[in-house]
């Protein structure tokens, strides 16, 4: 930027001696003299100022990109830095606005500075040598140029509200647009089209709104700088050709003048440019500087332990590393097979006294929860809607942190574990489970990019699904599909505790059964933590939570429950279960 100023101050120095060394032409012809040297002078500062402006004009041209891109940088990595909740608050179309419409506006105004900082100096010169040349034209000169810049001053700051404007609306549209489209299913079934396109349409004509009366805005400013000019140049050459026929100017003068004149278009008009794209610019940085307020999660200073308190084993994945998926679905052990004698002891995950909520001003999501999570076996967490099921699970992967109680993980608190190596110790299969760009391959090594074809096999056969070449759309993969690959996903080279969220949610009764021989496999190895609400799917877990109003109401088996707890047995019934895991009622 620095380089660019140089240059434009270098080039503004070229374009002033101009019209000086055209009053030396015009003198040197009226004397007589040879024009050789002063048209060779003449020439050579046009090809200087030329060569000298095309370098500063590629140079801003590459600085503004590389601002733009600079800018949508930092806000990509912002995002992916971000607090999940805070992120989630916003709607994902007005994210993605800021990112390529907000900082768009950033190109014109990167060099709106420079810009500014030339055309005042071109300004200011080009009033200076005015003023050698006429001071009585000078004061004409002056008079208008106040005048023009008075009415800009009062103009520029609506060009400015009206951009704010404008990129908000933008925003608005994006947002609607992309969660109506991801929607559009419903929108189509409940006849809403209609509807849903005036909404979006609505905020498009919002941000036309607003976009022309910044246009507007903006061709007031140009128009009254122009005319401005214009009407300076016929007030001077007026005066100019009075004072010439009195004999009080030079005509050469007269000529140098009015060329300045005209060349003092070139500042006013840069400047007007530049202001009116540095309130656009100032608009969309402001817009990007407001998600600053979305929370990051913090850089943890502590490494990650090297192994847990106990020894390694064998069998133990948080010390020996992510387990394979068993090759074949005959070596599924029973769910209740006792692990290894020299299984390190303990529990894996300990929640003490934990409390947490979603905000300063909302009521506690969960309340004093205290649970032990062992190193093997299925644990399923059940509860009527809101008793806190996906906030704990929130807890456990530190997309929220908790107001009151601890979290430890192999006998650590969480608060000496960064949040990617508290991560990089579960699997999670969340109940929406989008499917990412690319091939079914790919998504399944999102996690773990060196996995072998072996090995990514291996686990879609688990799941019942074949081929690994075919690339995935949103629309294309059916519910059942999109959860069997995420929990393939989860299951490549599982770590320490395995996380799922309704796996079994859209898939059918011969899918779900070996869903849960998966299942039933990876408890014999390490830990599985389930959240259902389709109790027939964790009635053969090794314990069941029973949550309510955020605190954990009861535990036990789905017989022990059955007969103990009033609520999980109204549950159980109203799925028309009886207390036989084998048979429905």
């Amino acid at each position: 930027m620095l380089l660019g100023l140089a240059l434009g101050l270098a080039a503004n120095a070229a374009g002033l001696a101009t019209p000086m060394v055209t009053k030396w032409v015009l003198d040197s012809f009226s004397g007589g003299v040879d024009l050789a040297r002063p048209v060779a002078v003449l020439a050579c500062l046009v090809v200087i100022g030329a060569a000298i402006g095309l370098w500063q004009w590629i140079l801003m041209g590459t600085l503004a990109e590389q601002i733009v891109l600079d800018a949508r940088t930092s806000v990509i990595r912002r995002y992916f830095r971000a607090r999940v909740l805070d992120l989630q608050r916003r709607p994902t179309g007005e994210l993605v606005t800021r990112v390529t419409s907000d900082t768009a506006l950033l190109h014109a105004a990167s060099g709106s500075l420079v810009g500014l900082i030339n055309a005042g100096v071109g300004l200011v010169g080009t009033l200076i040598l005015m003023a050698v040349l006429d001071l009585p034209l000078l004061g004409c000169t002056l008079a208008a140029v106040v005048v023009v810049g008075l009415l800009m001053s009062r103009l520029l700051p609506r060009i400015g509200a009206a951009q704010t404007a404008a990129q908000e609306s933008v925003g608005r549209l994006g947002a609607n647009l992309e969660g109506s489209l991801r929607a559009i299913r419903t929108v189509k079934a409940s006849r809403a089209e209609t509807r849903q396109s005036e909404e979006i349409i609505g905020n498009a004509r919002d941000a036309a709104t607003h976009s022309v009366r910044a246009a507007r805005v903006s061709a007031v400013v140009w128009t009254i700088s122009w005319s401005g000019v214009q009407l300076s140049v016929m007030l001077i050459l007026a005066i100019g050709a009075w004072r010439a026929g009195q004999g009080l100017l030079e005509v050469s003068t007269l000529v140098a003048f009015l060329l300045y004149v005209f060349q003092l278009m070139g500042p006013i008009s840069e400047l007007t440019q530049n202001l009116t794209a540095l309130q656009s610019g100032m608009a969309a940085a402001g817009r990007i500087n407001e998600l600053d307020t979305i929370g990051l999660e913090p850089d943890d200073p502590h490494p990650a332990p090297s192994a847990g308190p106990h020894p390694a084993s064998p069998s133990s994945p948080s010390t020996a590393g992510p387990t394979p998926l068993p090759v074949t679905a005959s070596a599924f052990p029973s769910p209740r097979s006792e692990p290894p004698a020299d299984s390190p002891a303990g529990p894996i995950l300990v929640l003490q006294g934990v409390t947490a909520r979603y905000g300063p001003d909302v009521p506690p999501a969960v309340r004093g929860i205290d649970l032990e999570i062992p190193r093997h076996g299925h644990t399923a967490i059940v509860g009527p809607s809101g008793a806190g099921k996906t906030t704990l699970f929130s807890l456990l992967l530190r997309f929220l942190e908790p107001e009151a109680g601890r979290i430890l993980l192999n006998g650590r608190p969480y608060s000496e574990w960064s949040h990617s190596d508290v991560r990089g110790r579960l699997a999670y299969v969340e109940q929406e489970t989008p499917v990412l760009p690319g091939t079914i391959a790919d998504n399944l090594r999102f996690t773990h990019p060196d996995a072998t074809d072996d090995e990514v096999r291996t686990v879609l056969s688990a799941v019942r699904l074949e081929g690994i070449d075919p690339a995935l759309g949103a629309t294309d993969v059916s519910g059942g599909q999109r959860q069997r690959i995420a929990l393939a996903r989860a299951l490549l080279r599982t770590p320490d505790i395995l996380l799922l969220d309704e796996a079994t949610a859209q898939v059918d009764g011969l899918t779900e059964a070996a869903v849960q021989d998966c299942i039933r496999s990876r408890a014999a190895t390490g830990a599985v933590v389930t959240i259902a609400h389709r109790l027939s799917t964790v009635l053969d877990a090794d314990r069941i939570i029973v949550l309510e109003d955020g605190r954990v109401r009861a535990q036990g088996t789905h017989t022990d429950l059955y007969h103990s707890d009033d609520l999980y047995r109204r549950l159980v019934e109203a799925l028309r279960i009886s207390a036989d895991t084998s048979s429905y009622v």
